[in-house]
């Protein structure tokens, strides 16, 4: 792609954001998204492959179904409040609509299918985006109306999310899916915490994101798309590979990594609410997608092929990506003692 045209890309991408996370009028934050979806589909399609094509093709229509039914949702609230204030939905119907509507932006559950497909016919750059920036807008207008949410609504979707989001990545052999399936059940775990206390979803956001992103941008470092083709990998860049055991394990949420940190704030703050069942059932579904994590560190540093690889060394290049790496893991492993 000419290098002009990503720039304008990337910064329509930005700029959308920026314009849906600080906007008050519904319109406004409408228009942000719009901005973002049109901005990322020449960045899922570059590659001209039938299955980027169709990946793109998917995105769009949900995408376009969901900021659809946002302006519905917030005409229906103008329309019985005559409020177009982001924080003033207060109508019962139209904060029905719009958690569906931000579901289906976000892929949670009963919304999900578009998702695995779309990260599987993109790039891992623009997975990397579709992943984390992409997720940004979405939660940051259900943190602007989480008080007049439905919590019966947003628990089921969390539970339903976190329970599909690790059963369906247990057989997966594409990277690309597995990771849509982990985002999956991460927004599950913050979707049930929104209504609580949304600076804890912020914190959880904030904290998928670094770690996906460091996971992303490894597995374009070494080049993987497949869990066959990560078993022979660990020639090109061995502590790499080390540090990916060490990040995907902390995604998994396991105690002295980053990725514990949020589960156990959120864990804290439902039983604080009287929601120690779901609190229970959250944490237990979160053992399914452990196995899949699990799998992937197996086949990242144990399993040693049984023929002797014949990979070259890479030279070593790119210096800049590495140390954005190097920051990134270390943050992605390290994070648990800033806890209150």
């Amino acid at each position: 792609m000419n290098p002009q045209a990503n720039l304008i890309f990337i910064t329509s991408l930005l700029l959308g954001t920026t314009i849906t996370i600080s906007s008050n009028h519904w319109v406004m934050a409408w228009t942000g998204l719009e901005i973002n979806t049109l901005a990322i589909l020449p960045l899922i399609s570059k590659s001209h492959h039938p299955r980027a094509i169709e990946a793109a093709t998917k995105y769009f229509l949900t995408q376009a179904a969901a900021s659809a039914l946002v302006l519905f949702s917030s005409m229906t609230n103008a329309w019985y409040t005559g409020q177009w204030d982001i924080t003033q939905l207060t109508h019962p119907t139209s904060s029905l609509i719009l958690t569906s509507a931000i579901a289906m932006k976000l892929g949670l559950v009963p919304f999900h299918f578009w998702f695995p497909e779309v990260l599987q016919g993109s790039p891992l750059t623009t997975g990397l985006i579709l992943s984390t920036i992409m997720k940004l807008p979405p939660i940051t207008l259900l943190y602007m109306t989480s008080s007049s949410l439905n919590p019966t609504l947003l628990t089921t979707l969390a539970i339903l999310s976190t329970a599909l989001g690790g059963w369906m990545g247990l057989n997966q052999t594409q990277i690309r899916k597995i990771l849509a399936f982990s985002s999956i059940s991460h927004l599950g775990w913050m979707a049930i915490i929104i209504i609580y206390n949304p600076k804890l979803t912020l914190l959880n956001f904030y904290l998928y994101a670094m770690m996906t992103a460091t996971i992303f941008l490894t597995l374009n470092t070494i080049k993987v798309l497949k869990l066959s083709t990560l078993m022979t990998a660990w020639t090109k860049v061995p502590s790499l590979n080390a540090m990916l055991l060490l990040t995907l394990l902390s995604l998994a949420g396991l105690p002295p990594l980053t990725g514990f940190l949020p589960k156990w704030l959120i864990i804290q703050e439902l039983t604080k609410q009287d929601m120690a069942p779901a609190a229970t059932l959250i944490s237990l579904l979160s053992l399914l997608s452990l196995f899949f994590y699990l799998r992937l560190a197996y086949c990242t540093t144990i399993t040693l092929p049984p023929h002797t690889t014949n990979h070259m060394k890479q030279w070593r290049t790119n210096k800049s990506t590495h140390i954005t790496i190097a920051i990134l893991t270390t943050m992605s492993v390290m994070l648990l003692p800033i806890s209150p």
